[in-house]
């Protein structure tokens, strides 16, 4: 006699799989006995994988520039105090100010801006390449185009979000905004935040800014990211002052500085 069971083999759907649609979070992720199914253990190691190629990966600094530059847009190549990557990533406090070679080459420049943009690689490099480009473009044209004076656009390697206090501070700029690579997670590698400060000085703690997060494709789009950010340097204009007196309450739809739309986003996607 066959020691094969007959009992019927039982498949039940995971009541949460459908929710799968509406995000890219690990859930659903079903079991194989106590373990984790192949194909979901195998797609872990993939995304940490990718997690970590994108803190090492490094800045195509000069390729940005030359981008940027292509589209008529004046930039300057900086670096911040650490000597490499791996002091990157041990001392944070090194990434948050400029070389002395870097000061020198901002202490060359014109002095009295309304507003200085800088990108830093951060701890995703790729999520520069991939939305720094066309959020740079969108964000110079848009300051222009509503009155304010923009220094040349600072690009940062191995940069840390405070490295833009004292760019602005040089600079003697009204507002800073860097544009930085977000420590990425198992589903977004790719990950730009977006952090602007009133009156940029060395010194400045985080609770005098305001950070616009998580811009990228499947996150909030560039445009959505452009339009925020707008909204924010109004309101800070007309407030005079960033962080937490600075609340977000922009209405949906919100056109910053009485521009059109392909006045502020020009051809950029939507989604």
């Amino acid at each position: 006699m066959s020691d094969r069971t007959t009992a019927p083999v039982t498949v039940c759907a995971d009541p949460w799989a459908e929710l799968k649609r509406f995000t890219a979070a690990r859930i659903a992720v079903g079991r194989s006995g106590s373990s984790l199914p192949l194909a979901e253990s195998l797609a872990f190691r993939l995304d940490h994988a990718r997690a970590r190629d994108a803190v090492h990966t490094p800045f195509r600094r000069a390729e940005l520039a030359e981008s940027l530059r292509g589209a008529g847009i004046a930039c300057v190549e900086l670096e911040s105090g650490v000597g490499g990557r791996e002091e990157y990533l041990t001392r944070p406090d090194k990434g948050r100010r400029l070389s002395e070679k870097s000061v020198a080459v901002l202490q060359g420049l014109d002095k009295g801006f309304d507003i200085c943009l800088a990108v830093g690689d951060g701890l995703s490099a790729r999520a520069i390449h991939e939305n720094a480009p066309d959020f740079v473009s969108a964000c110079v044209r848009m300051f222009v185009q509503a009155g304010f004076s923009v220094a040349p656009v600072c690009l940062v390697e191995n940069a840390r979000v405070a490295v833009a206090d004292e760019i602005g501070e040089i600079l003697r700029a009204r507002l800073s905004v860097i544009l930085i690579g977000e420590r990425p997670g198992l589903s977004s590698p790719n990950s730009m935040g977006v952090y602007l400060t009133m009156s940029p000085r060395t010194g400045t703690t985080d609770e005098a800014r305001n950070c616009i997060s998580n811009v990228r494709d499947g996150g909030l789009s560039l445009v959505e990211g452009v339009r925020k950010l707008g909204y924010l340097v109004e309101e800070a204009f007309r407030l005079g002052l960033s962080g937490v007196g600075l609340k977000d309450r922009m209405a949906a739809g919100h056109l910053p500085f009485g521009l059109s739309e392909s006045a502020i986003t020009g051809g950029m996607p939507k989604s």
